[in-house]
């Protein structure tokens, strides 16, 4: 049976839970004053921020002043840190937004630092924005890992699960003829309850507490600070407050099935105007309902790279409200995609044609900025993943940057969007009302993306525990209520035999490290093991099968024959009898992708298993070449030509004729 949302599922969906998703109180003990907190009532910053005719934006991002925390947390509320400058209240330094503050500094205490850090600086409104009587907004989009907010004083918001935005309104507290002071506190300790989950062991001397240590099981540091951009930026009273969008597709027709919502005290009568333009800026369809179906005929429909010749099409869907006398209210204009994604037991299919996902795990992880958004990084990025020949990555272990979706919907690279659920443990109904409320901020926040094909809710969860059952199949209901259009994945590496969270999946994925953790420096082994356990996930579930990570730590210029361990030849090696695997597994007829760990090195926790940090990418952290990213480039474009019946390319450089050496005789 193949799953497929029809036109009338999709107008359904529209009014699914996505529009009336609650946010479940805190249960979390971290270190933000409980008493202060204050619950955003919002579900995240569906809208990515923009500027139209009806609405500007300015940015925050540059330099804030910075202040840790005492050990005692209470102390800078006492001292009244949010009613007047930082500065004021001692020294600070200056800190990068956005960035992780961790390793900006020279000072191992800030790298380690566990508890709050303090960040301010004034900002200006435009005051046209308030003669105007525009609503005045703040939205950040990533905090990691809890943060609270005030302006000039005044408790705004309190918002946890980093990696995913939130915004709250501020028209009602600003100044019109001055500046504005804006504190953020900021809280990087996870704890049982959180997402991802962590411990906190303090540290007394005597009767005091001198520090605290955080513990986590997850292998990649925990970066804290302000991530992403925060944006200032205006609406009218009246306002478009979200625009969901699904397509299908008929033979050559496009259809679009949109709902666009919108806020504010009552005008009458409020209509919408809908216009979609396609990439010369022409009209190719129009709409005069707030919620419907839009066709389109001969549509340009959105493809992966190397599966079209044109990947990665985006129409213009530009949403307008009308006012009862005919004026423009408000615009927002929302890039999107047509296409389809749909499964079956054995297959993933885009626009009703097969893939092969062939690709990366990755991180947000870069030398100084940690997990702060860089454009000139990602950028770089996408055309090494193009350069490689990969068509998609797994957002591992957290959401992206939204700008990063944005790239990807523009080049055809297809994403696995994983919420922040790693190493999901101890399963209680605090965490479980967190982990479902971090998958409604992602799909509210990435629902449009034509690039995202499927949603991972958790990565090598300890799903053999008995109350993981229970668990992930609330999880996954939860999914489904929000978003019936994509399957549903979790990265597995308990055994087949012993996990209760694939019963309730879409598509089986699963992470094993054959030849390094498993039989350490053992080859031989490899492709077997590989075929035999996909085979078994497939026997057991019936359903498609991933292999979402495998690989090899490598130190960049460590070369050694025969091949041994953390070589650049060990890990070589290791790819291509993982290859073998995945070449048998393509006849099997239910393998569905591949995706080697890890794209590039990254910073972990100091550990005696790490050299500086995680070092199995294809990639040094600086993004440079190691010898595997050569040989997983000649696979990925070998298989690109395959699944497209063309011919494989030819080697980037010259090596021979193959012809035999001509010996003229005198």
């Amino acid at each position: 049976m193949m799953w497929r949302i029809t036109l009338s599922l999709l107008l359904l969906a529209l009014f699914f839970t996505i529009v009336k998703a609650t946010v479940p109180g805190s249960a979390s003990a971290n270190e933000i004053n409980s008493t202060q907190k204050k619950k955003s009532t919002c579900l995240g910053g569906a809208l990515y921020p923009q500027a139209t005719e009806t609405r500007d934006v300015r940015t925050l991002d540059g330099i804030w002043n910075f202040r840790k925390s005492p050990t005692d947390p209470e102390y800078g509320y006492r001292n009244g840190w949010f009613e007047q400058p930082l500065e004021k209240t001692g020294p600070v330094i200056p800190m990068p937004v956005p960035s992780s503050y961790n390793d900006v500094g020279q000072d191992s205490t800030l790298r380690d630092h566990v508890g709050l850090v303090w960040y301010d600086r004034y900002f200006q409104v435009p005051i046209w924005w308030l003669r105007n009587e525009q609503r005045v907004w703040l939205r950040f989009s990533s905090v990691h890992y809890a943060a609270q907010v005030w302006v000039n004083g005044k408790l705004m918001t309190y918002h946890e699960i980093g990696h995913l935005p939130f915004e709250v309104e501020i028209t009602e507290v600003v100044h019109r003829n001055a500046s504005n002071l804006l504190t953020v506190v900021v809280d990087n300790t996870l704890l049982s309850d959180t997402v991802p989950q962590g411990t906190i062991k303090d540290t007394f001397i005597g009767n005091n507490k001198v520090r605290q240590e955080q513990t986590y099981t997850f292998d990649f540091f925990n970066y804290a600070g302000i991530h992403r951009t925060v944006f200032l930026y205006s609406t009218p009273q009246v306002y478009i407050d979200d625009v969901i969008v699904n397509t299908d597709i008929q033979g050559l027709t496009g259809f679009v099935v949109y709902n666009i919502t919108h806020k504010g005290p009552s005008l009458g009568d409020v209509l919408c105007l809908v216009q979609i333009f396609d990439k010369n800026g022409t009209q190719v369809a129009a709409s005069n309902d707030c919620a419907g179906l839009i066709e389109i005929g001969n549509a340009n429909f959105w493809w992966p790279y190397l599966m079209h010749p044109n990947p990665g099409y985006l129409y213009t869907f530009k949403a307008i409200l009308i006012g009862p006398n005919g004026e423009t209210i408000d615009a927002y204009t929302q890039k999107i995609g047509i296409r389809t994604v749909t499964w079956t037991n054995t297959t993933v299919f885009i626009n009703d044609k097969p893939i092969y996902l062939r690709g990366f795990g990755m991180h947000e992880d870069s030398d100084l900025r940690g997990k702060g958004w860089d454009p000139v990084l990602w950028v770089k990025n996408f055309n090494l993943i193009r350069w490689v020949g990969a068509n998609a990555f797994r957002t591992s272990h957290y959401p992206y940057a939204e700008e990063i979706y944005q790239l990807a919907d523009e080049q055809g690279i297809m994403i696995i969007d994983e919420c922040p659920g790693v190493d999901t443990d101890v399963f209680s109904d605090a965490l479980l009302a967190k982990h479902k409320q971090s998958l409604t901020e992602l799909i509210r926040r990435d629902k449009n993306h034509p690039s995202v094909v499927m949603w991972s809710v958790s990565n090598e969860p300890r799903s053999a525990n008995r109350l993981a059952d229970a668990y992930f199949g609330e999880v996954v209901r939860h999914v489904k209520s929000m978003d019936l259009s994509r399957p549903v994945t979790i990265a597995i590496a308990q055994s087949y035999v012993a996990d209760k969270s694939a019963q309730y999946l879409d598509v089986i994925s699963f992470n094993r490290y054959n030849g390094w953790y498993h039989a350490t420096g053992s080859l031989t082994t490899i492709a077997n093991n590989v075929v035999d356990e996909a085979t078994a996930w497939h026997l057991k579930h019936n359903k498609p099968v991933i292999m979402t990570e495998y690989g090899a730590d490598t130190i960049a210029g460590l070369h050694l024959i025969p091949e041994y361990v953390w070589s650049e030849e060990y890990q070589v090696a290791l790819m291509s009898e993982h290859f073998k695997a995945f070449d048998r597994l393509r006849q099997a007829g239910f393998f569905v992708g591949e995706f080697i760990w890890n794209f590039a090195d990254f910073k972990t926790a100091q550990t005696i298993t790490r050299v500086g940090g995680n070092k199995k990418g294809i990639f040094t952290r600086s993004r440079q070449p190691k010898a595997s990213a050569h040989h997983l480039r000649a696979r990925y474009l070998s298989l690109a030509a395959a699944d497209a019946g063309t011919t494989p390319p030819d080697a980037p450089y010259y090596i021979s004729d193959n012809r035999p050496t001509y010996h003229g005789e005198l």
